[in-house]
């Protein structure tokens, strides 16, 4: 059995609109649009079996849309200082806002918000990060960040190459955009439905409900976000509540 990591889907009040506006932030492309939302990827750059190098973005619509800060967040490279101060430049110029999610006022990052609020961070130039593209990983703000490893390890089929008490980091085959799980006791908890959530599959040939089940063994829960029972996803939730979607099976 093995699970692919499809995509973070953002809950947003127009997902075309917000779409397009990461779609220029990161110079990814809209490469899908139906009644249920847009996705946003390197569609230039599919693999043969249909999957991404990176996960892509999903916009999907939501009439009841949350405030407040998200414990999942995206992180923009940057490769020079220069880099950095002209892409926050670039972001603020074509409607991001800056910021407060407590971080040090001398904080090397930089954190910006999208039209909807969504936070997230333009980083200084790091070497690790060097040979990546626009986005330089996905953030998951924990409480335990080790409580989360094997769930999120079997959920993304990625690689645990770092595991430290309050850092884990998770990376894809292909040494792309990693998941950086990192330990923050402030992060405020709240039992609100997430507006960022990951979205995974099983392969053509595996069974939902025994993915369902592997997951659930390592510690993650079923979850109530509202569904009707009918959807041919499960809504399950990791120990700290952050929600994810096991998908139908696919190729």
């Amino acid at each position: 059995m093995s699970l692919r990591i499809e995509s973070f889907t953002v809950d947003a009040r127009d997902p075309m609109a917000l779409a397009t506006w990461w779609s220029e932030a990161i110079g990814w492309l809209i490469c899908f649009e139906s009644e249920d939302g847009v996705e946003v990827n390197l569609c230039e750059r599919l693999e043969p079996d249909g999957s991404h190098p990176y996960p892509e973005l999903s916009f999907v619509g939501d009439g009841n849309h949350r405030e407040g800060q998200e414990r999942i967040h995206l992180d923009l490279n940057s490769f020079s200082t220069a880099d950095q101060e002209a892409t926050v430049e670039r972001l603020l110029g074509i409607g991001a806002t800056r910021a407060d999610v407590g971080q040090a006022p001398d904080a090397p990052f930089t954190v910006l918000a999208d039209p909807e609020g969504n936070h997230f961070c333009v980083l200084d130039p790091r070497p690790e990060y060097a040979h990546l593209g626009s986005v330089a990983g996905f953030t998951v703000a924990a409480h335990d960040a080790p409580a989360l490893r094997d769930v999120w390890a079997a959920a993304t089929g990625w690689d645990v190459t770092r595991d430290e008490p309050d850092y884990v980091v998770l990376t894809p085959a292909d040494g792309g955009a990693p998941i950086e799980i990192i330990t923050r006791p402030t992060m405020p908890r709240s039992d609100r439905k997430d507006r960022i959530h990951l979205d995974v599959a099983p392969g053509e040939h595996d069974d939902q409900t025994e993915a369902v089940e592997h997951l659930l063994a390592l510690g993650a829960r079923r979850a109530d976000v509202g569904q009707t029972g009918s959807e041919s996803w499960v809504v399950l939730a990791d120990p700290e509540g952050n929600e994810l979607c096991v998908l139908s099976p696919r190729p």
